[in-house]
């Protein structure tokens, strides 16, 4: 895959981000690659982004207005070949260190600082960049960002043709959750879709669906995997628009109109919802707005078939494992389908303890429920070094080591950080065999191969 050029604290801090790499064509998603020589600020948009002087090369200065864009909301589209978008010139040490003090923690600044060291960096080249930048103020990435104001407004002729929608709820050992996910789907403003239910509990209860007014299709599947199950919905859905959700998430009566709508204001391919935590939850401010969605949620996504038709379906690899919505959201972003982050159509996530993925052996992608299994999930490898460059890798697994010490119940509680590497020195040797595994396990995926069918 072809790396973008752009600031290395990119690199180092969200090393796994699509936007690292390039697009097969830049119609969709030219706004991180923002080339003043070939591309212009639309004019309602200009007074959301400043060009930053402080930048000493014209690379650094663009691609800081395509991450202000970005993080703006601003859904650029060009028909720019991407080879052409590529600066020639690289952001210098400096820029580095203006980029880094501008939109990053402290924290981040110095473990930018303490890693370049580390890596035998010119120590003195080093001093002098962190030194000289010290006066950059902290910018607002967020405010103001752009609204569209005609969203509200806007009268969907994709919702007046009613096409039918599949939702798609692959579910294990849940009816007590699922229950009040069948009621909201009831309850909906819009009307023609229909139901796959994939049902991999251990005992199903074939009556439990009888008492709902909804049209299912449902499949009664022995093994586990939910990918496989997610696949098999996919093989037997029947509308052009397929939704993914979960059995442990609760959504508002207009959950599926506001995917259609927010697809169709924005002539979109993929419409990412975004996800609460617990009843009360304002939406995270980054993600209170539109902009180009940066990841696939398989638990709240719609996404026209043909994506599916041209990039296949779900890579069974990640049976029984993680990651496998996020690969497949960057190979949609990668074969040019434009994806938006909808923040209308949300859900609110229950994340169960029990049932569901949990119930076959981890917490998330980091942390596995035994210690002494593989850290990370195998498949998180697999994702990563099936696409990024292995120093991409190798930053993904120190960012993502680190955090994943802490338990799962605690992992929203920062200052646990400093208690997290002490956990770290202590058990460096144990942590190192756990990666040694994983990467492993993950070499024999990579050279079995991916395992994408075609829908």
């Amino acid at each position: 895959m072809k790396t973008a050029e752009s600031f290395k604290i990119l690199k180092v801090l969200n090393p796994a981000w699509y936007f690292n790499l390039f697009p097969e064509t830049s119609d969709s998603f030219p706004t991180c690659y923002f080339n003043s020589s070939l591309m212009k600020i639309p004019e309602d948009c200009r007074d959301l982004v400043k060009e930053d002087s402080r930048f000493s090369t014209k690379a650094a200065r663009d691609l800081d207005i395509g991450f202000q864009l970005w993080n703006k909301g601003v859904l650029l589209r060009s028909n720019i070949p991407p080879d052409e978008l590529i600066h020639k010139e690289k952001p210098t040490l400096e820029d580095n260190y203006v980029f880094n003090r501008k939109y990053y923690k402290k924290k981040s600044l110095y473990y930018f600082f303490l890693k370049n060291i580390i890596s035998f960096n010119n120590p003195f080249s080093e001093v002098k960049a962190f030194l000289k930048t010290k006066d950059v103020k902290k910018a607002d990435l967020i405010n103001p960002h752009l609204r569209y104001k005609g969203y509200r407004d806007f009268s969907s002729s994709l919702i007046a043709s009613g096409p039918l929608v599949s939702i798609i709820i692959p579910t294990l050992n849940r009816y007590e959750y699922l229950k009040d996910v069948l009621e909201d789907l009831e309850n909906q403003d819009y009307k023609n879709f229909e139901v796959i239910i994939v049902d991999q509990t251990d005992s199903p209860d074939k009556n439990f669906y009888e008492r709902y007014r909804l049209n299912f299709k449902l499949i009664f599947q022995e093994g586990k995997g939910q990918w496989l199950a997610r696949n098999e919905a996919i093989r037997n859905s029947k509308g052009d628009y397929l939704i993914f959700f979960d059995d442990d998430s609760r959504i508002d009566p207009d959950w599926i109109s506001q995917h259609l709508k927010g697809l169709d204001f924005f002539n979109a391919d993929i419409s990412a919802g975004v996800s609460l935590s617990k009843v009360g939850d304002t939406i995270p401010a980054n993600y209170s707005f539109f902009r180009w969605a940066d990841q696939f949620d398989s638990g709240n996504a719609l996404v026209k078939r043909k994506v599916f038709e041209n990039t296949g379906m779900f890579d069974r690899q990640f049976d029984r494992q993680r990651m496998g919505d996020g690969e497949f959201g960057l190979r949609a972003y990668l074969a040019g389908f434009s994806s938006i982050s909808n923040p209308y159509a949300k859900r609110l996530h229950l994340k169960i303890g029990t049932g569901g993925l949990r119930q076959m052996g981890s917490w998330d992608a980091f942390r596995p429920k035994n210690f002494f299994a593989p850290r990370p999930i195998p498949s998180v490898l697999y994702f990563y070094r099936k696409y990024f460059p292995f120093d991409y890798v190798i930053n993904a697994l120190i960012i993502g080591i680190l955090p994943s010490l802490i338990p799962y119940k605690w992992k929203s509680k920062k200052y646990l950080m400093p208690l997290s590497l002490l956990t770290l020195i202590l058990l460096l040797p144990v942590v190192l065999i756990q990666i040694g595994i994983s990467w492993g396990r993950a070499s024999r995926m990579l050279k079995e191969g991916d395992k994408i069918e075609s829908i």
